[in-house]
């Protein structure tokens, strides 16, 4: 009896060192979260994409569009992101989204400097998630806004919103 109970407690603190090891082995697995620097486009705003693995690419792809006087950052289907330096006007967005005679829009998430809206168009059911946020740097006013060739999650549209922050003084 001794021994079965003996040889049983072995096991049970085997099992447990074995899976301390795993759980270690998981954390040093993480991967790293992807951070992009847009000072080198004009831009005080570093955009922090999260892990690789979320995103499914290894790196992001940023590219000033000369047209349209933007920058787009793009990072898998997941994430994308315009870029414009101007004045931001929440209130002539949820104006907008009112008149709107094609859509149906209702306001997610309203703050001062955001607005988070699920849009659908009549005899459809995809619903379009979008944000619009504006930051203040130094002066300088930027709005921040998904791409909306694109279609993303709740959840999508919240890392987004997150991720752009302004940079930090060295």
């Amino acid at each position: 009896m001794r021994a079965t109970l003996s040889l049983f407690l072995s096991c049970l603190l085997i099992a447990c060192g074995q899976q301390s090891a795993d759980q270690a082995s998981t954390i040093e697995q993480v991967a790293p979260s992807l951070a992009v620097d847009l000072a080198g486009h004009g831009f005080p705003l570093t955009v922090e994409l999260g892990d690789a693995a979320t995103l499914g690419v290894d790196s992001p792809t940023v590219r000033w569009n000369e047209d349209m006087g933007q920058l787009e950052l793009h990072a898998g289907e997941r994430f994308s992101i315009l870029v414009t330096e101007e004045s931001g006007d929440i209130a002539r967005l949820k104006a907008d989204l009112e008149r709107d005679q094609l859509r149906t829009s209702a306001i997610i998430e309203e703050q001062p400097d955001r607005l988070i809206w699920r849009s659908t168009f009549p005899d459809e059911d995809i619903v379009f998630v979008h944000f619009y946020r504006v930051i203040q740097v130094d002066g300088r006013s930027f709005v921040v806004q998904d791409d909306d060739r694109s279609r993303f999650s709740e959840a999508d549209v919240s890392r987004m919103v997150a991720a752009v922050r302004t940079q930090q003084p060295v």
